[in-house]
């Protein structure tokens, strides 16, 4: 078996290079790979394409990508509450394609089953069809919408072992999974790291056959995008 662990994220993003496109994983703030971001950041690397359901904020997440000016394409279907963002997009600054979620999320997927298009009735008569291929089936229209080619997925999950096989927890299993299928190289950075035949056969979500690159992450915020507490009676 070839031993996937590395030491740190800076070490398991060595060879992301400018200009090339990565998958982030995460929903919202959940479950995104925050110590591989913030390698991202201390590293400089630039023009990126990015596909990630969100954006992050303004000083969390992709957003401290956007914020150094790091990211020149974003695929995403939420932008969130990021003004930075905004700014840029509305400024020409930043190229954004915005994609409904499902489409998003089995873009990803299909990548990772080796599938090169799928088809989908979502965005059928909107801008989002403008270009694409349509085709009818069974009396109703389908946009064909190619898979995600992306040199690197990077995942985060709570629990992984030295073989790569992963567990989520929660809204983290939205686009981890689909993503670690995807990248051409999969990083994945873990809460608890254990050994092979530490984690339970049944519990495990993705394979550690998808998995390049793995290591055990450190001070994790988990930032939460919208806090909403029940008021005391």
């Amino acid at each position: 078996m070839i031993n996937k662990v590395v030491t740190d994220a800076d070490e398991a993003i060595r060879d992301i290079s400018n200009g090339m496109t990565l998958m982030l994983g995460g929903f919202g703030l959940c479950g995104i790979p925050e110590n591989c971001i913030n390698a991202l950041v201390r590293k400089g690397v630039r023009d990126l394409t990015c596909i990630s359901n969100n954006a992050g904020v303004d000083d969390f997440g992709i957003g401290l990508m956007l914020k150094q000016k790091q990211v020149r394409k974003m695929i995403s279907s939420y932008v969130g509450e990021n003004a930075e963002f905004e700014r840029q997009l509305l400024s020409g600054e930043l190229e954004v394609e915005l994609i409904p979620q499902g489409t998003l999320a089995t873009r990803c997927m299909a990548s990772g089953y080796g599938m090169p298009a799928i088809f989908t009735p979502a965005g059928v008569g909107t801008e989002v069809a403008e270009g694409k291929e349509t085709r009818n089936f069974n009396g109703k229209d389908y946009l064909m919408e190619l898979a995600f080619e992306a040199d690197f997925a990077i995942v985060k999950a709570w629990k992984g072992d030295t073989a790569g096989n992963l567990i989520y927890r929660s809204t983290a299993r939205n686009f981890n999974p689909v993503m670690a299928m995807a990248g051409k190289i999969t990083i994945a950075e873990v809460e608890e790291l254990v050994e092979v035949g530490e984690l339970d056969p049944d519990h495990v979500h993705t394979p550690g056959i998808y998995i390049h690159r793995i290591f055990q992450g450190k001070d994790y915020e988990k930032r939460i995008e919208q806090r909403t507490v029940r008021a005391r009676v």
